[in-house]
């Protein structure tokens, strides 16, 4: 009886050290010291028009631990704006990789890469509405292999219009910048915008171009003609990578504007409001930090832009020579002078 209680006791000590060693092996496992991640980076314009916003997010995964040559790696695809064409095979071509989360930059680049994978977890890094075009199921619970930040570009767009009215004179006419391959993103904004400039009695002159130097001297030499006020753009990655020669032109043709990031406003520009996008962009870095540890991209809520700002600048108006209305100042969180 003494030898069985023994033997009994022995096995209970086997088991439970095999249990310990399983659970340390299962632990190490989870970790993979040593492994090296793959970040897919998918971007529709070019990498010197994004740099500012790929440093925000590289700096912010540095913070959270992530060493790129240590434990992380860097997949870059910039689609050069080419369309959804390239798009589509900068993602075929990350997928083929099987890179470990794939990080994308708006509309056309996340649907791309939603239709290429189902497995491989994608992050956005901006999205106009992602609920309203069919990219997550809901906010709180997106379902699925994606999650990331929702910007809210399409309600902001028409926030800037308003804001454009209420600082120049008697306007009536606004150049509204579009790009030529257009795409479920600008359209979504435009939904949005014909209605608030009919409310607002402006007249919107939507100039159609290829979003490069030569179309961009076209579209302004358009707006002249057509005898517009003031100029805006759609937000899109492609308008973004161009910022300082939109600046420059409309310095140059002295036609007041307001842009969708703050980026436009280190260029020169006369007006921002909108999300800051670099915050968004740092966002983004947490999505992957908690992928690479083991989150599902479906537990993970998608994010509302919550930082927003109005930023003028007072020496682009003097160059234009406009006179900002007292009461659009006080309405500023940063003035430039």
């Amino acid at each position: 009886m003494e030898r069985a209680g023994k033997n009994m006791k022995r096995k209970i000590t086997v088991l439970a050290l095999s249990a310990l060693l399983f659970a340390l092996c299962s632990s190490a496992e989870a970790q993979q010291p040593g492994k090296v991640f793959r970040i897919g980076f998918l971007d529709s314009s070019t990498a010197s028009g994004s740099a500012v916003l790929v440093d925000a997010f590289r700096q912010e995964l540095s913070k959270l631990g992530w060493i790129e040559g240590k434990n992380i790696a860097f997949e870059y695809r910039f689609g050069e704006n080419k369309g959804p064409d390239r798009v589509s095979a900068l993602v075929a071509d990350l997928v083929r990789l099987k890179v470990d989360v794939i990080v994308t930059s708006g509309p056309s680049t996340a649907i791309e890469a939603k239709k290429a994978t189902t497995t491989i977890a994608i992050v956005m890094a901006i999205f106009p509405d992602p609920v309203g075009l069919g990219v997550v199921a809901s906010l709180a619970r997106p379902g699925g292999n994606i999650t990331g930040n929702s910007s809210l570009s399409p309600e902001l767009n028409t926030k800037r219009l308003e804001v454009l009215k209420d600082t120049v004179p008697k306007l009536a006419r606004v150049g509204l910048l579009r790009p030529l391959a257009g795409g479920v993103g600008p359209e979504r904004q435009l939904k949005e915008l014909r209605p608030a400039a009919v409310a607002l009695k402006l007249k919107l002159e939507e100039i159609e171009i290829q979003p490069d130097s030569k179309g961009l001297e076209s579209a302004f030499q358009i707006a002249k003609k057509k005898q517009v006020g003031a100029i805006m753009t759609l937000t899109t990655r492609s308008f973004f990578a161009e910022r300082k020669r939109i600046v420059e032109l409309a310095v140059k043709y002295r036609l007041p504007a307001i842009y969708f990031q703050k980026e436009f406003v280190d260029e020169g520009g006369l007006m921002f409001y909108g999300a800051d996008f670099e915050d968004l962009y740092r966002r983004a870095a947490v999505y992957v930090d908690k992928i690479l540890k083991g989150a599902k991209p479906a537990d993970l809520p998608v994010q509302q832009a919550t930082k927003f700002e109005f930023i003028i600048n007072l020496k682009a108006a003097k160059q234009i020579g406009l006179t900002i209305p007292v009461r659009v100042l006080e309405r500023a969180n940063q003035v430039i002078k």
